[in-house]
């Protein structure tokens, strides 16, 4: 939010003001300073690293608390430093302090924003890695283009959020694009931001590749689930898995490899399909191709869940994968718009450039209040 006056800065922190003490309350921080010195205490304790699994997941729910508190009180003092700094202007008629607190204003509400969409992801495995798949519709080499596109897209959103992005999978189109391609974005809340992105992504262009000139328009199916540790329990039993080798053909150059090192893997009950490329041997693809397999059924048996409640609820809307959730016309106009959520834009290289903030947060607010 751009701020022009003082007033518009006055109402600004009035509404800032409101935020932290909703936020307050609803963090109970009493409560978090008490489990961070039970924790402490815990992590205290002669045994501690007896464990190193249980001892890491301790670690990381102190840092984690700590941050949300630590957060909490660095944007409050900001707060009340601005404050001063109005209050001192007004006194003294200061004009000079002005273009500073407008600034600094703009500063608070930005992270604060941000803050929010922190505490948003409060969901068991929102705070896990996150896989993520992009499977293009019927078009060839339209729709295939179209996922290289998006593919691009998020990983430049993940780059701009600090996280890693490895290729789990990589099969190229014919002539452009990606058939399939499979990412694992780790970082903390990657799968809490973007489980915001699962459905399907509508693309409306002249195409390059059509000589007439033509509008043509395009589908991508994108997937996500978090991916799974050991201390999941899933049940897959051996005889149930269908598992074949075959040579790697990534996006080319040396790193490719020249034996059948890549690993596809079967879950014949279920008929879901894994496969795993990006190690060197065939034992660490198979690993991996595991772990997404157990993602892939966990999130069917959330699915399977979700629909099961919707149905007691009497719910007619579609649960999961399948619906249109987003819209991006390149021609005959510029716009991003979210069907779920009526956010929209009209930057549209912006937003393939990996801005898309702004739609996973209207997103999970909107969730936050269904």
């Amino acid at each position: 939010m751009s701020v022009t006056s003082l007033t518009e800065v006055k109402q600004l922190m009035t509404t800032i003001g409101t935020r932290l003490d909703e936020i307050r309350g609803s963090l109970d921080l009493p409560n978090k300073e008490k489990q961070i010195a039970a924790l402490e205490e815990k992590m205290a304790a002669p045994n501690f690293w007896d464990d190193n699994d249980t001892a890491q997941k301790v670690i990381a729910e102190v840092n984690a608390l700590k941050q949300a508190v630590d957060t909490f009180s660095g944007l409050h003092s900001s707060y009340e430093d601005i404050q001063v700094l109005m209050e001192l202007a007004a006194e003294e008629g200061d004009e000079s302090l002005v273009p500073d607190i407008m600034e600094s204003t703009q500063n608070l509400n930005r992270q604060l924003s941000e803050y929010e969409l922190q505490l948003l992801l409060s969901q068991p495995y929102d705070r896990r890695n996150a896989i993520l798949e992009l499977h293009p519709g019927a078009g060839g080499t339209e729709s295939q283009d179209w996922a290289e596109m998006l593919l691009r897209m998020y990983t430049r959103w993940a780059e701009k959020q600090g996280f890693k992005v490895e290729t789990l999978d990589y099969l190229p189109g014919d002539e452009a694009g990606v058939k399939s391609v499979t990412l694992l974005i780790k970082g903390h809340n990657a799968y809490g931001y973007l489980k915001a992105e699962k459905g399907v992504h509508r693309l409306v262009r002249i195409s390059p590749f059509d000589a007439s000139g033509r509008r043509h328009t395009s589908f991508v199916s994108c997937d996500v689930m978090p991916e799974i540790d050991d201390d999941i329990e899933i049940e897959i039993r051996p005889d149930e898995l269908k598992i074949d080798t075959y040579r790697s053909s990534g996006a080319g150059g040396q790193h490719i490899n020249t034996t059948d090192s890549a690993v596809r893997i079967t879950h014949v009950p279920t008929g879901v399909v894994v496969t795993c490329q990006t190690e060197r041997s065939q034992i660490q693809n198979r690993e991996r191709a595991m772990k997404m397999l157990k993602s892939k059924l966990y999130e069917r048996k959330i699915k399977e869940q979700e629909e099961e409640a919707a149905k007691l609820r009497g719910e007619q809307k579609e649960i999961g994968w399948g619906s249109q959730i987003r819209s991006y016309v390149f021609h005959p106009y510029s716009m991003v718009k979210d069907h779920r959520t009526g956010e929209e834009t009209g930057n549209v290289q912006a937003v393939m450039d990996g801005d898309i903030t702004p739609f996973i947060d209207a997103y999970l607010r909107q969730q936050l209040n269904d």
